[in-house]
């Protein structure tokens, strides 16, 4: 990929294009001329919808120029899409396993950045089953941020589920990633392919 190639950054679940580490890799990639490389959709509660939209949005570049950052539920969508696509991948804290994670989300709530509401449905942990990855393919693809202070996963899954992959695994800190500007441009000069990691 090139350095100047386009970044899908794909939020987490009841997150928004708004969310605290979306608007650090926009920071980010603004200061470095880049402003116009990220693409940050608002993604649809259905997992089916998201991930179609997300083709639309990625096919385009996919897969010479394009990367893609996910957080949380975005990372793994991000996951199905790099295997689908064969692009690299940042995952910040990401759901291995989303369906034991969502069933007791199933409902109307609001967005987390909004007071729209947001409906999570039954049929969508149906539609999270089909886009789970049981292993990954070229791990040298993914570089995960984990954080053994996350309460909302155990950061231990996600090590395992990504062994194989750059990995930095994060003392304290928590699902959020509160320090995530420390790591911002680690995460960027993975996605660019400036680390030595084979592509």
């Amino acid at each position: 990929m090139t350095a100047n190639g386009y970044v899908l950054y794909l939020h987490g679940f009841r997150s928004s294009p708004k969310s605290f580490k979306a608007r650090v890799v926009q920071k980010a990639l603004t200061d470095a001329g880049r402003a116009n490389t990220l693409i940050c959709p608002q993604l649809p509660a259905s997992p089916k919808e998201a991930m179609a939209l997300a083709l639309l949005l990625a096919e385009r570049y996919a897969p010479d120029n394009l990367s893609i950052i996910g957080s949380s539920l975005g990372g793994f969508y991000a996951t199905w899409l790099a295997e689908r696509l064969g692009v690299r991948a940042v995952l910040l804290n990401p759901s291995v396993d989303p369906l034991k994670n969502l069933e007791h989300h199933v409902g109307v709530t609001t967005a987390w950045h909004s007071s729209e509401p947001f409906e999570f449905r039954r049929e969508y942990i149906d539609e999270l089953a089909e886009l789970r990855v049981e292993t990954i393919t070229r791990p040298e693809r993914y570089f995960l941020l984990a954080a053994t202070g996350d309460e909302v996963l155990d950061y231990r899954d996600m090590v395992r589920h990504y062994a194989g992959a750059k990995q930095h695994v994060i003392e304290g800190s928590d699902h959020a990633i509160s320090e995530f500007p420390q790591y911002v441009d680690e995460v960027l000069a993975f996605c660019a392919g400036r680390t030595g990691v084979a592509q």
